[in-house]
């Protein structure tokens, strides 16, 4: 029975520790997503301001 308290408090001190990993929320995925929206709207305005400005009206 001794083993298995010694082995339990390595435990529970990991567990704490993912707890309070957990609680901070998902920071990294909305950063890669903002980092992904950015990076398809810079797209987006640098096809329109390459390609369809420089065509002018079409007739």
């Amino acid at each position: 029975m001794a083993e298995e308290s010694d082995n339990a408090e390595p435990l529970r001190h990991e567990d704490a520790r993912v707890e309070e990993i957990v609680s901070k929320g998902p920071m990294g995925a909305f950063a890669v997503a903002g980092v992904a929206t950015f990076i398809v709207v810079a797209i987006y305005f640098a096809f329109y301001l390459v390609v369809y400005l420089p065509r002018g009206a079409v007739q």
